[in-house]
């Protein structure tokens, strides 16, 4: 299976290199590995992954993570499971990498949180 991604583009995780110390804090509580780090510094990789839980900016000890937790597929698996039915799941599974597929070939799934 590939890779789960949200909705595109519309994440709201922002970092301020300015402000992180490399520490990597972040890197161990993010449940998908949206965050990298590379040559001591910490970078965005995956920002289509990010269910906006916020972890990251919860644990960054120099506040160089923002994102609004509450607004992204986090809120949808909580809503799920509290049985509330106005809520839907966001994301899709995007096909593995040097495989032939177009858009038609991701599938929503309601589970996939």
């Amino acid at each position: 299976m590939g890779r789960l991604v949200y909705l595109k583009n519309v994440s709201s995780l922002k970092l301020d290199g300015e402000k992180c110390s490399g520490c990597g804090t972040c890197l161990q509580v993010c449940p998908h590995a949206v965050l990298v780090k590379n040559n001591g510094r910490v970078g965005i990789a995956e920002p289509d992954s990010c269910m906006e839980c916020g972890a990251c900016a919860k644990n960054c000890p120099t506040g160089a993570l923002s994102v609004r937790a509450g607004v992204g597929c986090a809120m949808a698996v909580i809503n799920s499971a509290l049985g509330r039915q106005a809520s839907s799941c966001c994301c899709i599974v995007e096909p593995e990498e040097n495989t032939c597929g177009s858009n038609a070939d991701k599938k929503q799934s309601s589970s996939c949180c």
